[in-house]
Order: C-alpha cells, then sequence, then structure tokens
C-alpha cells in the first residue's frame, strides 16, 4: 500500500490515472445503478404484458377457428335435413342432396380440420360424410350429452378428446390414430321447436396443437389447455415434468379464473404463469416458462453496465498510456506510409496534423511521393506510345504484299484487254488507299472503314472472281460511331486466304454489326474450311499472348488477328479486342468489340 502511495505521489502519469478512475468510474456506477433499476422494473413489465398478449392470441385464435366452424352448425335449420330427421323413410335423391350440402359448405369455408359431419334423429337413423346413410343399434338418448342437448336445445357443446365417448360416434367409426374434438347441437323441428335430432362435427385436435408451438413465452417455455374440469386437453410432450411441477405445487383455483399472470414458488427456480380462457369453450390457456428467461433482457442490461464499468477504468488507463506516446505517434505513422511506399504503393499520404516540425516533414513526404508518380506515369505513357509506333510499323507492314499482287492483278487484265475491270480494281485500289493513309490519323468512322473494307473487297473479288462473294449488314445508325484505322481488312484478309482459298466452290464473306447497352459488334464472317479444334485454341491463346506462344506457324497465321486485338485492347481497354469462334467446316467468325462511345482515346 506504501509503494502505491509513494508511486501515485511521485509520478504524474500515475496521478492522471488515477484522477481519470474516480471521474469516471463513480458517475458511471451511480448512474448505471439508476438505470438498472428503471430498466429492470419497465423490461419485466415488457415481458409479462408480451406473455399475456401472447395467451390471449391463442384464446383468440382458438375462438376463431371454433367459431367457423360452427357455421356447419347452420344446416340444423335446412329444410332437407329438417325432413330427413323428422321422416321415417328417406328417398336416395334426398340423402344425396344432403351429401352435397355437406360438400357445399366444405368447398365455401375450406374446413381442412373439419373429419366428418354427423346427423341422427332420435330413433337411431342418421347421414354422414363418411357412412352415407345408417341405423344405429343404440338409443340416441343413452348418450349424456345427447341428453344435455334436448334439456338445453340452445346450447352447442364443445367436447375435447378426454370427454369423447362411444356414444358420440353415431355413425360407428373410430379415430384410432386422432385425437378428436366433437362439436354438437340439437336439430328442432321448425313450428313446434320440439329437438328432432342431433348434428355432430368432428374436429381433428391437430389445430390445437399448431396454434400452441406457435406461440412462444420465454426461450423454453411453453403454453397448454385444460378443459373447464381442469383436465388437460393438450400438453407438450417433452414439458410433462414442468406441467406436473405446477400440479404438484397445486394452484389455487381461483388464480386461474378470467385472465392474468403471477409468479409460482417452487423449491426450484420461481416460474412465471400466464392464464386466460377462451370464450367460447371456456377452457383454459395457461403460458408458464423460468422466471429467468422473462427477466433475462434485464440481468444482460445489468451484465452491461458491470461491462461498461470494467471497459471505462481500461479506457482511463489506456488513455493516460496514449498520451505519452502522443508526440511518437506522428513519427511511427510516418514511418509506415514510408514502408508502403517502399514496397510499392504510391497512395500512401500523410495527413499533416498542425504545425510542427513533423507535420512539415510529412508534407514533403507528400509532394516527394507525388512527384515519383508523376515520373511513373511519364515513363508509362512513353512506353504506350512507343508501342502504338511499334504496332503502327506492324501495320504498314500489311500493305506492301496486298500492293504487289493487286499491281499483277492489274497489269494480267491490261494484258487481257480488260479495260473495265482495270478501271474498277484501279478506282477501288485509290480509294482503299486513300482510306488507309487517312492523313495519318488512328480514327476512322465505321462508315469509312466499312468503305476501305469494300474496295479490299472489290480488289479481292476481282482476282478471285470465282470463289468470292461478299456483303455488308451493317446498320446506318452504327456507322456514325469512331473506330481505328485498319480494324476490319486484316480480319477480312485472314478470312479470305485461311478460309475461302481452302474450300471448294464459292465462298462467302460477311460484315454484320450489332450492338448492346454499351458496345458495338462487327463480326467478320465466313463459310470457309474452318479451324480444327486444337488449332483454335493455340490462335486464340497466342491472340492474348503472343510472347507465350512457342508455335511459330501459329504465330505467322495469327500474325494480323493478334495485331488488331493488341491495339484495340491498347486504346480501349482489357475488356474490348476480338473473339474468335469457329467450327471445322463450316466457317470462322471474327468479332470486333469496342465501346459505343462518340468520343476517341488517345
Amino acid at each position: 500500500m506504501m509503494r502505491i502511495t509513494h508511486w501515485i505521489s511521485s509520478s504524474l502519469r500515475a496521478k492522471l490515472l488515477a484522477l481519470f478512475i474516480v471521474l469516471s468510474t463513480i458517475p458511471l456506477i451511480a448512474v448505471g445503478l439508476i438505470s438498472y433499476q428503471k430498466s429492470y422494473t419497465s423490461i419485466s413489465s415488457h415481458s409479462k404484458a408480451s406473455s399475456m398478449l401472447q395467451a390471449d392470441m391463442l384464446g383468440t385464435n382458438i375462438d376463431n377457428l371454433f367459431k367457423d366452424t360452427e357455421r356447419l352448425l347452420e344446416l340444423s335449420n335446412n329444410p332437407q335435413v329438417i325432413h330427413f330427421l323428422f321422416s321415417q323413410s328417406e328417398t336416395y335423391q334426398e340423402a344425396k342432396a344432403i351429401l352435397q350440402t355437406f360438400t357445399l359448405y366444405r368447398d365455401t369455408y375450406k374446413y381442412e380440420d373439419v373429419l366428418n359431419i354427423s346427423l341422427i334423429n332420435l330413433y337411431g337413423k342418421g347421414i354422414s360424410e363418411r357412412r352415407g346413410i345408417f341405423q344405429s343399434n343404440i338409443n340416441p338418448l343413452r348418450n349424456p350429452h345427447f341428453q344435455t342437448l334436448s334439456q338445453n336445445p340452445e346450447l352447442i357443446l364443445r367436447i375435447p378428446p378426454p370427454l369423447i365417448s362411444g356414444y358420440d360416434r353415431v355413425d360407428g367409426f373410430t379415430y384410432r390414430d386422432q385425437g378428436v374434438i366433437s362439436i354438437m347441437t340439437a336439430v328442432k323441428q321448425r313450428i313446434t321447436h320440439e329437438v328432432i335430432g342431433f348434428i355432430i362435427v368432428d374436429l381433428n385436435d391437430s389445430f390445437i396443437k399448431e396454434f400452441c408451438d406457435k406461440m412462444t413465452i420465454g426461450t423454453t417455455g411453453f403454453f397448454y389447455l385444460l378443459d373447464q374440469q381442469n383436465n388437460p386437453i393438450y400438453v407438450p410432450p417433452v414439458q410433462e415434468a414442468a406441467v406436473a411441477l405446477v400440479q404438484e405445487t397445486g394452484l389455487p383455483a381461483g388464480q386461474l379464473s378470467g385472465s392474468g399472470s403471477f409468479v409460482l414458488q417452487t423449491a426450484g427456480p420461481p416460474w412465471f404463469i400466464v392464464h386466460t380462457s377462451s370464450l367460447s369453450t371456456g377452457w383454459k390457456i395457461i403460458g408458464m416458462a423460468p422466471l429467468q428467461e422473462i427477466v433475462a433482457e434485464a440481468n444482460r442490461i445489468r451484465q452491461l453496465i458491470i461491462v461498461s464499468v470494467g471497459l471505462s477504468i481500461i479506457f482511463a488507463i489506456t488513455l493516460n498510456y496514449l498520451l505519452t506516446r502522443r508526440l511518437t505517434r506522428p513519427i511511427q505513422l510516418l514511418q509506415h506510409k514510408m514502408r508502403l511506399t517502399a514496397s510499392g504503393y504510391l497512395e500512401a499520404k500523410v495527413k499533416p496534423d498542425g504545425n510542427d516540425e513533423i507535420a512539415d516533414l510529412g508534407q514533403s513526404f507528400n509532394i516527394m511521393v507525388e512527384q515519383i508518380k508523376a515520373l511513373l506515369e511519364q515513363s508509362i505513357r512513353k512506353q504506350q506510345q512507343l508501342q502504338k509506333a511499334e504496332l503502327r510499323t506492324l501495320q504498314a507492314q500489311i500493305n506492301p504484299h496486298f500492293l504487289y499482287n493487286t499491281l499483277d492483278s492489274i497489269v494480267w487484265m491490261a494484258e487481257a484487254g480488260n479495260n473495265d475491270g482495270v478501271i474498277r480494281i484501279v478506282k477501288a485500289l485509290s480509294g482503299f488507299f486513300r482510306l488507309s493513309l487517312n492523313k495519318g490519323r488512328d480514327w476512322v468512322l465505321i462508315r469509312s472503314e466499312l468503305a476501305h473494307a469494300q474496295s479490299y473487297l472489290i480488289i479481292q473479288q476481282m482476282r478471285y472472281r470465282d470463289i468470292l462473294e461478299f456483303k455488308i449488314e451493317v446498320a446506318e445508325e452504327l456507322q456514325g460511331y469512331p473506330i481505328l484505322n485498319m480494324t476490319l481488312q486484316p480480319l477480312i484478309e485472314n478470312a479470305l486466304y485461311h478460309g475461302i482459298k481452302n474450300k471448294r466452290g464459292k465462298g462467302l464473306i460477311s460484315i454484320i454489326g450489332h450492338t448492346d447497352a454499351n458496345s458495338i459488334m462487327l463480326t467478320v464472317a465466313d463459310n470457309g474450311i474452318g479451324i480444327p479444334g486444337e488449332r483454335l485454341t493455340l490462335l486464340r491463346e497466342y491472340i492474348e499472348h503472343p510472347l507465350q506462344s512457342e508455335d511459330t506457324d501459329t504465330a505467322q497465321n495469327g500474325f494480323g488477328l493478334q495485331n488488331v486485338h493488341q491495339r484495340l485492347q491498347l486504346y480501349f481497354g482489357d475488356e474490348y479486342g476480338i473473339r474468335l469462334d469457329s467450327s471445322e467446316g463450316y466457317g470462322t467468325q471474327i468479332t470486333v468489340r469496342i465501346p459505343k462511345n462518340r468520343g476517341t482515346r488517345r
């Protein structure tokens, strides 16, 4: 103790720590105690009211179901039913009409839980959905329920499973595997109001279980039902021990009348009990759960207060520790940013805090990083310009070979005296090179690129008249968008020399344009010999990764395609370029994808 006192008196950090602890924990404890008391009372009342509401909802659901089902008792007013029960004889048509009336009621009100509807008169003649017309060998008035109804004709009896007797199964059918609730009332003669028979509606009692299982109280709590004589109608099977505990404790009868709630003290933990009654049946609905679950939220608040006080103490100690590190933290932050920059992440920036020397050092670091980024971007731009120059050089290498072949064709036509052919091919050649040069620009409209492609196809058609036809189908609204110069000609050349020339008979080269939301697609298709699957895979790999291909033949044949693909990706981005599709023996399609953008990228 003396050491602690000496340490506090001799250390400013210790004094600040003690002061922070006193100033933070004492007010928090006081506020926490008051908040806990208020919260405990409020939350406990809310939880109890919620449980009571659940019990009332369960009672309402049961009442509503009986109210809906008891519409079937309106059959007692049906003239055909009254005539059937009053007379000693019946006809087939009369019985059929009564059964159809049963069906009509079912179809109208969708009674899914109704198992059977029965009618019986005082002499044992009856009709039911299950058996049709029958004659009972037992006097109906031996049934105590029928005796009660005879004395009280306006009464409606709702008989739970424990009180059902064999007399209640008037048509002789018994439910072996199902619990049944029977609803009974008397059928009276219209004029004299004399009781002439009874109507019985059998319900599957599974709806009781469904209603009870849907309602929850606490976490492990449950609801169960008792009839008016306190006989159990439904008790959850897994909770029999808990129900037995309540029965052994002996609830006062007065506590279960009407609606209400109370805490039941037992030898173990106390239980919270909520109870109400069904208005239509008089059955008691009882819910019970450990009291600890009902007030669990209040206990969690208490734990939260304890944790809050503990965290406040830790916070006070941590705050004192952080104050001593206040001067060193900016330097550590600058060191961290420098390490990120050294690893290649040039987006690391220091946010200056204050106007001291450390803040000035951070600002100088930011300026240095920006200069490094500018130098790197400049280097990247120069590299891209170099790539563009190389690609333009490769592009220029395409034209001489084509020019030589075309000039040979012109000479051949001139020697043959085909003046019209010479004029046509020279015009096409002139247009081809005029559009190829394009005043040194990289960009043309799709309209110009199609004209350039058409000039090339006309020249080749003059040379290969017997094997080549072509068509161009590009909508006028697409022709106003920009495209890189010399995009289509290498693809057409590939279709001609690698597809059409090796095909027997006349070939067709098609240029088709289509679009989607953000892109324009121009497809150069031929009906040539196509590309075998293995070679198609190699060509696709070479187009995407030319430096990784070791197949010289593939590189030579795919040079033009790779040149176009690389140019498109260089200008537009990796999501654009060409896609190569082919079926051996059927032809090849090369699709160019460019952005739908009126502007251009440089």
